[in-house]
């Protein structure tokens, strides 16, 4: 009984109406009633019931018994653990979308990476049992989450899927379907489902190498048969398309025909990105050869057991009593749920403290975010979105991976420690040479550190300056004796270059000060311009998925690129 606690606290705030209601009978019992004010009291015995005021008190406390006893056991104490074995539905899936740049065609509104992004969030939505697996591909495949039963996280990163963070060009849907098997069989798992989501596939083959009636191959088809050009706006040339290398516009159309081909010829099925959820539908209804029952996880957990039923014990002939005073109906009415105790442990029953923190950081909240990230990065990340560098530096410091050297830099420009940041941006690209983000913040960090020495270097001469011509202006004042033999037209004529001097100083005086605001101007446009350096500069801190998800995938590629597994990955396609 020493681990005696409740598994729902904020029932036991019913008590407190509970014992108030006693103390309130308890006093109206203790004082005199109004027939006792009012009937002389020979003549109460006559009129009264015997016993019925303490027939009252007894039915008092039997309800508050009973109200507390409810309480208590709707509280759900427990004392104990016990071993709970965890079952999981055996319907996996592994979802494949197509980051090639024909993703980007607008054919379908607004574009079809983003139609392909809400559908499949649709797809994860309805996806409340089993496990569910993301696969990306471009010029090669790379895998976003391992299945699992959190869609939540794979919703969450889906935002920040583009074919722009994928690190070779092109179309391989051959090497998402081999990484696709490859999760199923890490999972051990003997059957699953495939979706892919793509606009098109240049040869059968590369999908249909991997027909197997245990593992069949949906596919949704995004875009149209006229199909559209591939704008360029990704690539900061607003207004242009993507052209062959012949300069004709590349024109990327929906083969709905050959998509359906792969679906038949794989055990699968096939459907075109509709509005509604009917292609949702009917892909999900993919069957399986064998029975999709229940499998039981490979893991226990120990669970609190609710001995909250014992309370209907102790109600039972609380009950029967009350059924036969007509009090049922009453206790019913009384008995109402209880407010949470506090907003915040309100929001621990349904999340927990990570999801807390990536929604407190969504919603403008870094600090509530600090407070709650348990994972350092995440919260490195956080203490960068509530402006606390330091900070940040602190903790992206006891990394040693590209990404918190990355933001080690990013941290360390914005404490105007430029020199500090460029040596971290060095390190970064020393792992990782290609690291586009690191190669643009280090040469616009250089930028401000040019023109930070500059400034110190401009005010050191200013002030040298300034000490020149006071050190002038002192001899001038004071002067040494002249030799014995100087004439007194030499002294006539020393007298007037004096003068002289002193009105062109006084004229040079007041020309600077004329200018000391233009050069305050100048000062204040610098600043401005540095701020709008850095902004630009702040937008490409990826600290958000997106940006751990690209050096993953680069990482990955460089791995393969060095252990020589790509040759057979690349494709003649580029879009």
């Amino acid at each position: 009984m020493e681990e005696l606690h409740f598994l729902r606290p904020w029932w036991l705030l019913g008590l407190i109406p509970i014992v108030l209601l006693g103390i309130a009978w308890t006093r109206r019992q203790a004082g005199a009633s109004h027939w006792e004010q009012s009937i002389a009291p020979e003549l109460l015995t006559v009129l009264l019931e015997p016993g019925g005021e303490d027939s009252a008190s007894r039915l008092g406390w039997i309800i508050a018994a009973a109200l507390a006893v409810a309480t208590l056991g709707l509280a759900g104490p427990t004392w104990e653990r016990l071993p709970q074995p965890v079952e999981q539905s055996n319907d996996a899936m592994v979802i494949v979308l197509d980051l090639s740049l024909s993703m980007f065609t607008e054919d379908v509104s607004p574009n079809r990476l983003t139609r392909a992004r809400h559908k499949i969030t649709d797809v994860l939505r309805r996806r409340d049992e089993g496990f569910t697996a993301m696969v990306v591909y471009a010029g090669d495949a790379h895998a976003v989450a391992p299945l699992t039963d959190d869609t939540r996280t794979i919703i969450n990163l889906l935002a920040s899927l583009s074919p722009e963070m994928m690190p070779i060009l092109g179309s391989n849907p051959r090497s998402a379907i081999e990484t696709a098997h490859t999760l199923f069989e890490n999972a051990r798992i003997s059957q699953g489902r495939i979706l892919l989501v793509t606009d098109g596939v240049d040869r059968i083959f590369d999908v249909t190498e991997f027909a197997d009636p245990f593992f069949p191959i949906s596919v949704l088809g995004i875009g149209t048969a006229s199909g559209g050009h591939i704008p360029l706006d990704f690539a900061n040339q607003p207004g242009k398309v993507l052209t062959s290398q012949q300069g004709d516009p590349i024109i990327a159309r929906l083969d709905a025909e050959r998509l359906l081909d792969i679906a038949d010829l794989t055990h699968g099925r096939y459907r075109t990105l509709s509005v509604s959820e009917a292609d949702i539908d009917f892909l999900l209804a993919t069957p399986l050869p064998q029975d999709n029952d229940n499998i039981q996880v490979e893991r226990e957990f120990d669970t609190w057991s609710d001995a909250g039923y014992w309370a209907a014990v102790v109600l039972l002939p609380l009950l029967v009593f009350g059924f036969q005073r007509g009090l049922l109906t009453m206790i019913v009415l009384v008995i109402l749920p209880a407010p949470p105790a506090s907003a915040g442990l309100w929001e621990d029953l349904w999340q927990r403290r990570d999801q807390q923190a990536h929604k407190a950081l969504i919603e403008g909240e870094p600090e509530r975010a600090v407070s709650l990230f348990k994972d350092p990065d995440w919260r490195a990340a956080a203490k960068y979105r509530a402006q606390d560098y330091a900070g940040a530096a602190l903790a992206y410091a006891a990394g040693r991976d590209t990404t918190e050297s990355y933001n080690l830099g990013n941290a360390l420009a914005r404490l105007g420690e430029y020199q500090r940041a460029i040596d971290a941006y060095d390190r970064t690209l020393a792992l990782l040479p290609d690291h586009e983000d690191a190669i643009f913040n280090k040469a616009l960090v250089e930028k401000l550190l040019e023109q930070q020495e500059q400034a110190d270097d401009q005010d050191n001469q200013e002030q040298q300056n300034q000490g020149g011509e006071d050190a002038e202006n002192q001899r001038q004042q004071n002067p040494d004796p002249g030799d014995p033999g100087e004439s007194s037209d030499d002294e006539q004529s020393q007298s007037q270059q004096e003068q002289q001097q002193s009105e062109s100083e006084a004229d040079q005086s007041e020309s600077s000060e004329s200018q000391q605001p233009m050069e305050g101007e100048e000062e204040i446009a610098n600043r401005d311009e540095k701020q709008d350096a850095l902004e630009q500069w702040l937008r490409r801190v990826p600290d958000d998925p997106g940006g751990l998800l690209r050096r993953k995938f680069q990482y990955e590629t460089n791995q393969r690129l060095r252990q020589g597994n790509y040759r057979d990955r690349q494709t003649e396609k580029t879009w």
